[in-house]
């Protein structure tokens, strides 16, 4: 597919690699001679030096082939323009970044029609979101929600003396009554795919799969349930940290800000009156403690510095808090976050990448089996999709154990009218069900190309 991105910025250059990955034909443009010149140097791609609203910058961009447009430069106004201009010189398709939060839902969709986008993304509301999924669900490092939050994927670390360690997968549905799939561990670098004689151990990634409340019900049934966050202390004033405290305070949950800039602290004040800001250096340790670091449920570290987040989430582990999230952007440092033992690390640039990786492949599939809902999970050694089932799928009405499977692909979950089923050898795949497929590597834009 053809894909123009323009703005190669950190958000950028990430949607970029992915997009490589899935073997697009990629134009890149960005008007910084570095930016372009590295991009050159890195990817086989077509770059282009110059603006996203010169429209001769677009015509050398080829924008009227392009079947997918997408403008991430650290401007809202400039990507919404770029898509504008994309759209009427012939781009099929376009996305705009668009984070500011003055920019409402109401607001959105009305510059959506206008300007003829296809999707309006804010990344840092998107983090935002998953941070809150994990502040109501402590104990998981990583929740992610299928079919309108029906069906969940949680990932879960397990800890010396926890009562999951040392026993075989297929004991453990016979012990839980909860309906529930241990579909993907993570043990070191490796990412397995267990089959039930899998033993766990101390230190493993898991995913499980199952309804939201069965896994409430699973996690209580092993103790290893953590009471929600009600009291949160958030490092920053960012963006994000404005989403998360409105989603935190319209809960009812208690949320403290801390933010260096007096500005800031004023606008956050105004917008967010159910909060407390206090203005200070949230990287000076007593005044973290005075502040009540002991004493909160959660501490979610959102400065602008990766080094700074990392350092002070350590500081906030030792004095015990119960749930630290992190937000880093860099990779190299998200691999050494993790290291340290930091198990809630946050990337809204890899969230971004993450939708339109999903919306690009469900592009490339106008009949069949789309893909609705894509992620990388387990540190991105594995996927999840989430297929719409047509009714020609060739393989429909067909016990699963009789399917023969390519190697690394798991169905770890099938909704049917609205009711989520852990499968078994004997379930069967039925039109317009919803199918939940765990693929370790693999490349998958329909639901058939599960089969050998």
């Amino acid at each position: 597919m053809n894909i123009i991105i323009v703005g190669c910025g950190k958000i950028g250059e990430t949607i970029l690699a992915d997009l490589v990955q899935e073997e697009h034909n990629l134009v890149a443009i960005d008007n910084d001679p570095a930016v372009i010149s590295q991009i050159d140097n890195i990817y086989d791609v077509m770059a282009v030096c110059g603006n996203g609203t010169d429209c001769e910058t677009l015509r050398e961009a080829h924008v009227e082939r392009a079947e997918l447009f997408i403008a991430a430069t650290s401007s809202d106004e400039l990507n919404m323009l770029s898509c504008y201009l994309a759209k009427r010189l012939g781009a099929k398709n376009t996305i705009a970044r668009i984070r500011n939060p003055e920019y409402n839902m109401e607001s959105l969709g009305f510059l959506k029609q206008q300007l003829g986008l296809s999707m309006a993304i804010n990344p840092e509301m998107l983090a935002a979101r998953e941070m809150f999924n994990i502040l109501k669900l402590p104990s998981a490092v990583k929740i992610e929600t299928f079919s309108n939050r029906n069906f969940e994927i949680i990932e879960l670390i397990l800890r010396e003396g926890s009562a999951l360690t040392g026993v075989r997968l297929m004991d453990l549905r016979n012990k839980y009554k909860a309906k529930f799939l241990i579909c993907v561990v993570r043990r070191g670098e490796k990412v397995y795919i267990p089959d039930g004689n899998f033993i766990l151990q101390p230190g493993d990634k898991i995913g499980l799969t199952a309804e939201p409340s069965e896994i409430q019900k699973f996690m209580r049934s092993v103790g290893i349930d953590k009471k929600q966050a009600k009291n949160v202390l958030i490092l920053g004033g960012s963006r994000i940290a404005f989403y998360l405290a409105k989603m935190l305070t319209l809960s009812g949950n208690g949320v403290k800000i801390i933010e260096i800039n007096p500005e800031k602290c004023q606008t956050l004040s105004d917008a967010l009156p159910k909060a407390m800001v206090i203005q200070g250096n949230g990287a000076q340790q007593e005044l973290l403690l005075e502040e009540g670091l002991e004493s909160v449920d959660a501490f979610v570290s959102l400065t602008g510095m990766d080094e700074e987040n990392i350092l002070i989430s350590i500081f906030a582990s030792t004095h015990n808090v119960p749930t630290v999230i992190t937000k880093v952007n860099r990779n190299e440092l998200t691999d050494l976050a993790v290291k340290l033992g930091l198990d809630r690390v946050i990337s809204p640039k890899d969230i971004m990448s993450d939708v339109l990786v999903q919306y690009a492949r469900a592009l490339e599939n106008s009949k069949g089996s789309n893909v609705e809902t894509l992620y990388n999970i387990m540190d991105g050694k594995a996927e999840v999709l989430e297929f719409n089932v047509s009714s020609d799928f060739r393989y429909q009405n067909i016990p699963l154990k009789d399917l023969k499977l390519r190697r690394g692909i798991l169905v770890a979950g099938i909704i049917r009218d609205r009711k989520s089923i852990i499968p078994s050898g004997n379930d069967v795949i039925l039109p317009e069900d919803k199918v939940i497929i765990l693929t370790e590597n693999q490349r998958l834009n329909e639901l058939s190309d599960i089969i050998k």
